[in-house]
């Protein structure tokens, strides 16, 4: 079978094609034909760190710098790295960029001491280099190199503080200190107030302290009368303590009983307690009598002769008795009932 010069062609541009792709990621630090780690880290200022530039860690390289990435505002750039080392990274490792002036900016890792370590897409701890001259300065008076550190710090803190402290935030505060101010004079009038009221001759807790002193001192001078008060009143209690309750109720429930009896005799007209009480023949009989009684004591008012005779000369009086009481309208009058006979 023959093959055509366009078919070589076609072939020979395809492998070009591939040769090339694999030359340039392979240009650019991406390892071919083995697995590699990748990781994410963010950075403020990259100093001139640019695609391909070596990783290293303990001065050996490991990787290289794949691609730097940023935002609009060039506030955070972040940086991918490409570890074709087969080696462990653990989690608080920090990656740190090392310029160099006569060199190639490099990506310096510390390795940390976590139990975990970092896996393909995770983001790595950055942190910024101070630059050579730092480095230098550190090797050569560590005690200068931490002041300017303070300083650094120092100065950075102010310019956070500048910057959270905006005009309307310094108003808030002016406006604070203003209110510490009414606040210290409502304390002074309230000390004043307070000094007043704990005056020892003037003062209302004063006078309050001499009436308590005063109830305290009649305590004291009555206590003799206190305590015979409450000896009689343990000498009651202790004499009702001992008093049989439950015999007295029992005599009482009894006596009750006894009386409900008689009440109920009372009520029966078989006794003859309840035949006075119901009977209406006793009330007849003495209203009868006493209608009788009256008619007599009339009689005797009217013709005391017929009862009684004293004169010498007289003559006994005949007539006959009254049958009806003459009324006494003068003294009490009486009224008479009219009984069956």
């Amino acid at each position: 079978m023959k093959i055509s010069n366009e078919t070589k062609v076609g072939a020979i541009a395809v492998v070009s094609v591939a040769l090339l792709i694999l030359g340039f990621n392979f240009l650019k630090g991406k390892k071919l034909f083995s697995k590699s780690l990748t990781l994410y880290g963010v950075y403020g200022n990259v100093q001139g760190l640019q695609n391909s530039n070596p990783i290293v860690i303990n001065g050996l390289q490991v990787g290289t710098v794949y691609k730097i990435s940023t935002d609009k505002d060039m506030n955070r750039i972040k940086v991918e790295f490409n570890i074709t080392k087969d080696i462990n990274v653990p989690k608080n490792s920090v990656a740190t960029i090392k310029p160099n002036p006569i060199g190639t900016t490099s990506v310096e890792i510390s390795l940390g001491d976590a139990t975990q370590n970092l896996i393909s897409g995770d983001t790595i701890l950055t942190e910024a280099n101070a630059g050579v001259f730092n480095d230098i300065l550190k090797k050569v008076n560590p005690v200068l190199y931490e002041v300017q550190r303070a300083v650094s710090s120092l100065d950075t803190l102010i310019i956070n503080v500048n910057s959270v402290i905006d005009p309307r935030t310094k108003g808030n505060i002016a406006s604070t200190f203003e209110n510490f101010k009414t606040i210290s004079a409502s304390m002074i009038t309230s000390t004043a107030y307070l000094e007043k009221l704990l005056n020892t001759e003037t003062g209302a807790l004063a006078k309050t302290l001499q009436n308590v002193n005063s109830i305290t001192g009649n305590l004291a001078t009555n206590n003799e009368k206190i305590n015979s008060v409450v000896t009689n009143l343990d000498k009651t209690t202790t004499k009702l303590s001992q008093l049989d309750f439950q015999k007295t109720l029992n005599s009482l429930d009894s006596t009750i009983n006894s009386l409900k009896k008689i009440v109920a005799t009372a009520d029966s007209k078989d006794g003859t307690l309840g035949k006075l009480i119901n009977d209406p023949t006793l009330y007849q009989n003495l209203a009868s009598t006493g209608n009788k009684l009256n008619l007599l004591l009339d009689d005797i008012r009217t013709n005391p002769k017929r009862y009684v005779s004293i004169s010498v000369f007289g003559k006994k009086a005949k007539g006959d008795p009254i049958s009806i009481p003459t009324p006494d309208t003068l003294n009490s009058p009486y009224y008479i009932e009219k009984v069956k006979q």
